[in-house]
């Protein structure tokens, strides 16, 4: 592909939507593009190049202020890049804490699954479990499950 690449060819050289390359325009992700003499965005290699790293860094999980502060960092390639290694080791904190709550949920669901009978719906553990938020809320072992 010969450059400049229109917001279609953008989208599908990274796997976006058009909506989402609009969207991270909107709040400053990429910078905005060149326009068309028919008002038509125009893009360059190292928008698709910023684009691809924004899709990475949010597979990794990166929170979109992360990737803004990381983008601006990688603009600074001469600086140390403690600030860089703080916010992967932030990200590998909020994945192992995501992590335990999955295994706790995991857990809770073993125990449903443990407890029935295998009996009917009306005396279904499982049912009764999801149904009733009181014995959600008050199983302490599954309080760290909760969250958000």
């Amino acid at each position: 592909m010969a450059e400049p690449f229109t917001i279609g060819q953008v989208a599908r050289a990274t796997g976006c939507k058009v909506q989402t390359v609009r969207y991270y325009e909107q709040i400053g992700l990429l910078p905005p593009p060149r326009r068309s003499p028919g008002n038509q965005r125009l893009y360059m290699g190292s928008d698709i190049d910023r684009l691809t790293f924004i899709r990475h860094a949010r597979s990794l999980g990166f929170s979109l202020e992360s990737i803004r502060d990381l983008l601006s960092l990688a603009d600074q390639p001469d600086q140390p890049c403690e600030a860089v290694d703080a916010i992967a080791r932030a990200q590998r904190l909020a994945v192992e804490e995501r992590i335990g709550r999955l295994q706790a949920l995991k857990g809770e669901l073993d125990r449903m699954i443990r407890q029935c009978s295998g009996g009917r719906i009306a005396d279904c553990r499982i049912i009764e479990v999801i149904s009733d938020h009181a014995i959600y809320q008050s199983d302490s072992h599954f309080e760290d499950a909760k969250g958000p």
